[in-house]
């Protein structure tokens, strides 16, 4: 079974990685269920272990969290939905390539719900989205902007940390890094694609696509 927990208002990092790491512990014991957490959190960067401290543009604008995720810098604000996936891979698969393809394909299915084609592209992590509207890149092909950030961390076969949709953070916020140390591709959000898209609406539509991809849950408590 897997809970499902929303926190209102804007959750303190160091309390979020702090919660992730016993409950990622008490399900690799045995002890509790796994979860999927949603949150917000203040304006704030990440380094996951890839980072380079050159992609960190702006040291000083928001604080910075040193993790043990995957990936490079990223951004987390108001307006951007964190999902956290504390899930049990002894039980769904020890396959971790899987797993990756799997968190990106709920986030693609949870876009679809608003029309939206999100896309895997070979070498970049997350998902990303054609932008007609802008002029096409210098090869001729369709501009890209990234929608939505993946991130994990996998300890006794149990995932934590997550994935992040924008649904409408600040988009400036992103320019004190280099996302995903990516600079050829630009950030969009869920409502700078024209989507006037609530975070109830993007919570519904997470539950609705992980039962698709990963299997049934309770309603959200």
């Amino acid at each position: 079974m897997v809970e499902w927990k929303i926190s209102d208002g804007l959750t303190d990092y160091d309390t979020a990685l702090a919660a992730m790491e016993a409950r990622a512990d008490a399900i690799a014991k045995g002890e509790e269920d796994e979860l999927i957490w949603l949150v917000e959190h203040p304006p704030l960067y990440t380094a996951g272990t890839s980072a380079k401290i050159e992609d960190l543009v702006q040291p000083d604008r928001f604080p910075v969290y040193n993790t043990r995720r995957g990936g490079q810098y990223t951004y987390h604000g108001p307006g951007q939905r964190v999902a956290y996936a504390m899930l049990d891979l002894n039980k769904r698969g020890r396959d971790v390539r899987k797993f990756v393809h799997d968190m990106e394909t709920w986030v693609i299915a949870a876009l679809a719900e608003f029309n939206i084609k999100g896309e895997i592209r070979e070498g970049r992590v997350g998902v990303w989205v054609e932008r007609d509207d802008k002029p096409l890149t210098v090869t001729g092909k369709k501009a890209e902007d990234k929608v939505a950030a993946i991130g994990l961390r996998i300890r006794k076969w149990v995932s934590f940390h997550g994935l992040s949709i924008n649904v409408e953070p600040d988009l400036s916020h992103f320019d004190g890094i280099v996302p995903c140390g990516i600079t050829e591709y630009g950030v969009t959000s869920l409502v700078d694609l024209g989507l006037p898209v609530t975070m109830d609406d993007v919570d519904i539509a997470l539950r609705r696509a992980f039962d698709d991809v990963f299997g049934d849950a309770p309603d959200p408590q």
